[in-house]
């Protein structure tokens, strides 16, 4: 976890000037808060609400993010006002709470503006329980996320919107499917329905702090599809909560909400849960409890009986996700990988198609574009064998075999980038071997992704030429994936 940490590439320095922008929007926010004289709890909201327009937006384009961020509170502010009036009314409350939450996940299928909608549609709910929220604060709990959403888009779009250097990053769609054979309905279903057990023996552990459990069955189901994906983030966000449970023993509870030392820790749990979210889940839970610390610190209520709750909630949270996807309508980590390497190994075939588009002489290709989304859809594939390759998986075989998936995929990848590196060069040229080469590649694609049988790889020649050479490879892990990727008998890769 460490190595993954400290060693993950960052090209661009990407996630440390996503970190460093975060804690300035955030900061500022909060600040503006400050000076429009709102109370604490309305410059807590502000800053959840900044955080969540800089974090949870992802749309692939300056202009989607744009967009997203101002239809924010057109989203968050009707459901905070839905929990302020029904603050004191227990029964409806918590229905609809579970609405939020089963139209949250639903939204997914909409793609990235659809989950971050849904993302802070629950995170207004969430955020008036944590702060008791009642009808009287509601003006002021309105101003602060309007004044707070102003702020972080200032940032994010006009001084620091360091995106417009970058090609719009390719966001893969979702798996699709109708009615509940599309995964975002079955993941609907399943979030409800766990949010529910939480809910109730939450609030059967404590009567004040029962939304932990419900915010934790919401957050593992985010950004998973089948049921190895969410039991494995569900192990990780308890594993992040105990570690930051002890790090607040150490740290939050000494600082006892102390305005500047608190102040300077906030940031650096800010900048820690950007910087670390993208390459460990865990990490960035340790920080998120810690942040969740300081902040009680500063409302005068931390005591080690309180994050001792808290952890105890969080089990809840784990087990009513776990009992969801094990039990109601689930999805099998099979579907979800199959789904994933499929389209990572069709994105191949039509990145090599490109190259040779290029080298042939056709300026309208462009392999390059074809890459970056190969990029995405193989950080999609490790997410969906994750459960495979875990620390904690007893079938060894299995892991072994996803593994080699992965390493021969990560091939595909390298010999893709090599290709499109040489197909841009303007002196690199094309010939027959080339095209037969291709023809070898889109044939051995068709094959693992049809469910035909490859081909035995003849010996080839070692060659000079570099996008010969790349083609050869590119061939040579397709042939090689065949094994790994079905059993003997012929069976897939994870099983059903």
């Amino acid at each position: 976890m460490l190595k993954r940490v400290f060693t993950a590439p960052d090209p661009g320095r990407t996630r440390l000037r996503f970190a460093a922008r975060a804690v300035l929007g955030i900061g500022l926010a909060g600040v503006v808060c400050g000076l429009a004289g709102h109370s604490l709890a309305g410059t807590v909201t502000g800053g959840l609400a900044a955080l969540l327009a800089l974090f949870t937006v992802t749309d692939a384009t300056v202009r989607g993010q744009a967009v997203t961020t101002a239809l924010l509170p057109a989203v968050g502010l009707p459901v905070l006002a839905a929990a302020a009036v029904l603050h004191d009314h227990p029964v409806a409350r918590d229905l609809t709470f579970l609405a939020v939450i089963g139209a949250g996940v639903y939204a997914r299928r909409w793609g990235p503006r659809g989950h971050s909608l849904g993302v802070f549609a629950f995170m207004m709910f969430f955020v008036a329980q944590f702060l008791h929220a009642t009808t009287g604060r509601l003006l002021e709990l309105y101003a602060s996320v309007t004044l707070s959403l102003l702020t972080a888009a200032a940032v994010r779009f006009g001084a620091w919107c360091y995106e417009r250097r970058l090609p719009p990053a390719p966001v893969p769609a979702p798996p699709g499917g109708r009615g509940l054979a599309r995964v975002t309905t079955r993941q609907a279903v399943q979030a409800t329905a766990g949010a529910g057990f939480a809910l109730v023996v939450g609030q059967l552990v404590s009567g004040q702090r029962w939304y932990w459990a419900v915010g934790a069955t919401w957050w593992i189901f985010v950004n998973t599809a089948s049921r190895g994906e969410t039991l494995v983030r569900g192990f990780r966000r308890v594993l992040g909560t105990v570690i930051g449970i002890g790090l607040g023993l150490l740290v939050a509870v000494p600082v006892d909400g102390a305005p500047a030392p608190t102040a300077a820790l906030l940031a650096v749990s800010v900048f820690g849960i950007f910087y670390t979210a993208a390459v460990s889940y865990t990490w960035m839970m340790l920080w998120v409890t810690l942040l969740a610390e300081l902040l009680y610190g500063l409302l005068g209520v931390l005591t080690p009986g309180l994050l001792a709750l808290r952890l105890a909630e969080t089990g809840v949270g784990a087990l009513g996700a776990a009992l969801a996807v094990l039990f109601v309508l689930p999805v099998t980590t099979h579907t979800i990988t199959d789904a994933w390497i499929q389209r990572a190994l069709r994105c191949v075939h039509a990145c090599t198609a490109e190259a040779a588009a290029r080298l042939a002489g056709d300026p309208a290709a462009d392999p390059a574009a074809r890459v970056a989304e190969l990029e995405q859809l193989l950080g999609r594939v490790r997410l969906a064998v994750a459960p495979l390759v875990h620390p904690l998986n007893p079938m060894l075989g299995r892991k072994r075999r996803a593994r080699r998936v992965l390493a021969l995929l990560d091939a595909c990848a390298r010999e893709s980038r090599g290709l499109v590196a040489v197909a841009a060069d303007p002196e690199a040229s094309h010939d027959a071997r080339l095209a037969a080469a291709c023809w070898r590649v889109q044939a051995a694609v068709e094959a693992l992704t049809d469910g035909g049988s490859t081909a035995a790889l003849a010996d080839r020649p070692p060659v000079t030429e570099p996008a010969l050479a790349h083609l050869h490879g590119l061939e040579r892990a397709l042939t090689e994936l065949a094994q790994p990727l079905r059993t003997p008998s012929g069976s897939p890769l994870v099983g059903a």
